[in-house]
């Protein structure tokens, strides 16, 4: 696995929406300039793919060198442009970091033709601007560089779930999966696309898996996210079965939250629910008593 690799992580069953995971990322301080940059950023790595998650400083110590350069004489705190050594692939990540995708491609395209690396993040940033076309001709020529990298390959998988060929996203799946077989990701993402096609028991036990591995793997994110193609129904069930997995982990609160979704996309019913053998852990919790009777007074 490339530490510069970006990942793109499919959320189809989270929150109804697919794209890439912005959890997990890290990024060095790079020199500052005083025309171009105050500060520059290269993100190293983003594995829904979220995928990990620390800077290379805390956050409070990253402040506070920012902080301290802003404090200098301009003498001492400004250089020039010419001074600063920063590669097209920098410049990309650092655009790609502030949501400026097209601009973050253009910088990409001036960076060595041979980086696989380059390839993925441009084919990730194609994607965000949902043009699946250049995206996947990205993604297939990251991988003719670096045969086998199971981060592309599912970023490619993620690609064909757009397009809703999802035969096709379950073998890139499965490939991504023999590469890296302990990618949360990846196992969470082959769960959601095997829910997507109604095979409820195979994609609960990739969940499963994928949270015990990272319990932090369904978390929510502010990530920019590609819209999911999946229906309301379709995600209601991947929303009841995300409960599910949850309740066996002991995720109390998250069972009810994504019950509460699965109730609003008119998958379930409060009845449904208090016959169902797996929630009976939750009777009695408040949060789920209440949950309840809220939907039963519509």
């Amino acid at each position: 696995m490339q530490s510069d690799m970006l990942s793109v992580e499919a959320a189809t069953l989270i929150e109804g929406q697919m794209g890439v995971n912005m959890r997990r990322f890290s990024h060095r301080d790079l020199p500052r300039a005083s025309a171009a940059f105050a500060a520059v950023f290269t993100v190293s790595q983003l594995i829904f793919a979220q995928v990990v998650g620390a800077s290379s400083l805390p956050a409070t110590q990253s402040e506070q060198r920012m902080n301290t350069l802003a404090s200098l004489p301009a003498s001492q705190s400004q250089i020039s442009s010419a001074q600063i050594q920063i590669t097209p692939e920098q410049l990309g990540d650092t655009l790609f970091a502030s949501q400026h995708y097209q601009e973050a491609i253009e910088a990409y395209k001036k960076a060595p033709r041979d980086s696989a690396a380059v390839w993925n993040k441009m084919g990730i940033s194609y994607q965000l601007l949902f043009d699946t076309d250049d995206s996947m001709r990205c993604y297939l020529t990251s991988l003719k560089l670096n045969p086998g990298n199971g981060l592309v390959l599912n970023n490619l998988a993620t690609v064909y779930v757009t397009l809703k060929d999802y035969h096709t996203a379950e073998r890139y799946y499965r490939k991504a999966l023999k590469a890296d077989p302990k990618s949360a990701v990846i196992l969470k993402n082959l769960g959601s696309e095997l829910l997507a096609r109604h095979k409820f028991k195979q994609g609960g036990e990739l969940y499963a898996a994928a949270l015990a591995i990272d319990p932090e793997i369904f978390s929510s994110s502010s990530s920019p996210r590609i819209a999911d193609p999946t229906s309301s129904a379709d995600r209601g069930a991947m929303n009841y079965y995300m409960a599910i997995t949850c309740v066996r982990a002991g995720m109390t609160d998250q069972a009810i939250e994504y019950l509460r979704k699965a109730l609003n996309d008119k998958f379930t019913n409060p009845r449904k629910i208090v016959a169902d053998s797996e929630f009976a852990g939750l009777h009695n919790v408040p949060a789920f008593e209440q949950l309840l009777a809220a939907q039963s007074n519509r």
